[in-house]
């Protein structure tokens, strides 16, 4: 073996796994992957428009466009230019892979070692996307409905507040553990209510039309429930190179791989996020959030 690149492959076990184990799947849809970035590349660009939607009246004033307004105006009223901006999106990490796999002590065929270790690794990657995942949801979002006391009552804000944002998309929260199962502990969670909630196997789907996927306390970020629609942001997986190639400091095989990722969420998707039970960080003029300001006054008042 000189070398056997591994990127196709790897690229499509990594979004396997992102499929079947992502925990915000749904909200980031199917994982872009780009071959070959580079150091200084951009995950994507892309033109945006914030330019708002003007209605206005045909007008049939007999002095507009005809009469005394010939040759200098329209019956169609003042026209809007349309322009777009180019934005460019940045990744917001690298990876690498670097493990060796030694002929003397591996006890196992290289191939299928191989094979077992890029699963492994892909496996790897998305819980540490996860964590970008969840951070840039709350990042994002645009309003907390506050403490989740009765999540009932916390489920009804968020149908009322995307009811009004005419969101059309199917709407998903996402619940910590601790959350989830107060949910399904609710006393309207019930088949005398026709709700679709199995007790034994600690499951529900919906609940006010959300529905609701729990999530691994580590990824949420110290939030409740984050609700958001279906297929709002996009995922990127970079791929620099994965290689296997024989070692030379030792009888076997190194297995490298190195690349970027990232995470976007539109501008405006923004105002559809909500969370509850979360408490975004204030910056102040020094960009230092509160709960750093106070570990700073802490180690001040100890000196």
């Amino acid at each position: 073996m000189a070398e056997q690149i591994f990127e196709k492959q790897f690229a499509g076990i990594t979004q396997a796994v992102f499929r079947s184990q992502s925990a915000f799947q749904p909200a980031f849809g199917q994982m872009q992957v780009v071959d070959g970035v580079s150091n200084n590349a951009k995950m994507f660009a892309l033109k945006t428009s914030d330019m708002p939607v003007v209605i206005g009246q045909y007008s049939t004033d007999p002095n507009v466009a005809f009469g005394n307004g010939t040759g200098n105006s329209t019956r169609f009223g003042q026209m809007q230019e349309v322009t777009y901006k180019d934005e460019e999106v940045p990744y917001d990490g690298t990876w690498a892979i670097h493990e060796g796999l030694d002929d003397f002590t591996l006890n196992a065929d290289f191939q299928s070692a191989l094979a077992d270790r890029l699963d492994a690794q892909a496996q790897a990657k998305v819980r540490q996307f996860n964590k970008l995942f969840g951070q840039k949801l709350l990042d994002a979002s645009s309003e907390d409905l506050g403490a989740v006391s009765d999540v009932v009552k916390t489920f009804g804000k968020a149908a009322t507040k995307y009811t009004n944002l005419e969101v059309t998309a199917p709407i998903r929260a996402y619940v910590d553990p601790d959350t989830y199962n107060a949910i399904v502990d609710s006393t309207l969670t019930t088949t005398a209510k026709g709700s679709a909630v199995n007790i034994d196997e600690n499951g529900i789907m919906k609940l006010k039309g959300i529905a609701i996927t729990q999530v691994p306390e580590q990824y949420m970020g110290g939030a409740n429930i984050i609700f958001l629609p279906d297929g709002i942001g996009k995922a990127f997986l970079g791929i620099n190179v994965v290689r296997a190639l024989d070692a030379t400091d030792f009888k076997g095989v190194e297995l490298q791989g190195a690349g970027k990722y990232g995470a976007w969420v539109s501008d405006v998707n923004k105002k559809a996020i909500l969370t509850a039970g979360y408490t975004k960080p204030s910056s102040t003029a020094t960009g230092k959030s509160d709960s750093t300001k106070s570990a700073d006054a802490k180690d001040e008042a100890g000196k």
